[in-house]
C-alpha cells in the first residue's frame, strides 16, 4: 500500500505554537486583555482552548518576526469583538497593502474560500505582549 504526503497529515488536529520571550507576561495579557485563561499548563508552556481548539504559548529565546498573522480568531460580531478589547487596551494596527486598508481598525477582505459560503471578510489585528501578530475575522455573507 502506498502512502502519499497527503493522506499522512489529512485527518491530523492542527494546534498553533507562539512564542513567548515572558510567560508570566504573556499569561498576564491574554488574560486581561483578551479574557483568555490556561485550559492547561506545563513548564514552559500554557495551553490556551477556545471552541475546543487549541494554542499553545510557549517560553521561547527566540520571537516571531511579527510580520504575519501568526493565529486568527473567527468571531460572529468583529466590531463588537474590536470595541471590547479596545475598552482592555489592545492596540489594532492600521494596515495599507494592495487589495484592502483598515478603516478604524477593520479591513473589508474581497473574496473567501469559496467552500466557506461567504463573499469576503472583515480583518483586524494587534500584537500580543510578545510582538506575535494575531488577527480576528468575520465572514461577510
Amino acid at each position: 500500500m502506498t502512502s502519499h504526503a497527503s493522506d499522512v497529515l489529512a485527518g491530523a488536529r492542527v494546534a498553533t505554537r507562539l512564542p513567548a520571550r515572558d510567560l508570566d507576561r504573556a499569561r498576564r495579557f491574554y488574560a486581561e486583555k483578551l479574557g483568555l485563561y490556561p485550559a492547561d499548563e506545563r513548564p514552559g508552556g500554557l495551553l490556551y482552548r477556545c471552541a475546543g481548539v487549541d494554542f499553545v504559548v510557549f517560553r521561547s529565546t527566540g520571537a516571531s518576526p511579527g510580520t504575519f498573522t501568526q493565529m486568527a480568531f473567527e468571531v460572529d460580531d468583529i466590531q463588537a469583538a474590536v470595541t471590547e478589547l479596545r475598552r482592555r487596551g489592545v492596540v489594532f494596527e492600521e494596515v495599507a497593502v494592495p487589495g484592502f486598508r483598515t478603516r478604524d481598525g477593520i479591513a473589508e477582505i474581497e473574496g473567501n474560500y469559496p467552500s466557506k459560503g461567504a463573499r469576503g471578510e472583515w480583518g483586524a489585528w494587534f500584537r500580543d505582549s510578545e510582538g506575535n501578530l494575531l488577527g480576528i475575522g468575520q465572514l461577510i455573507l
